[in-house]
């Protein structure tokens, strides 16, 4: 499988283990006591996109400089 595909499919899952722990998040949030480990269970997902998606944000950029060069 391609480099880029790779990220491109873990991306789009990425984004949806993060939807999935917001409305978890979100459905937890009206209880008296809250789990602290329910709100940072957004931020591995969350995380992980800021990383592919910054990936496949420069990719296009880093290609058209390479073949210039």
């Amino acid at each position: 499988m391609n480099w880029n595909l790779l990220v491109r499919q873990s991306h789009r899952w990425l984004a949806i283990a993060f939807t999935l722990a917001i409305v978890a998040n979100i459905a937890v949030t009206g209880r008296e006591t809250v789990a602290l480990w329910v709100g940072t269970l957004t931020l591995i997902p969350l995380a992980l996109l800021l990383v592919t998606g910054l990936y496949l944000f420069f990719r296009p950029h880093v290609s058209r400089w390479r073949s210039r060069a």
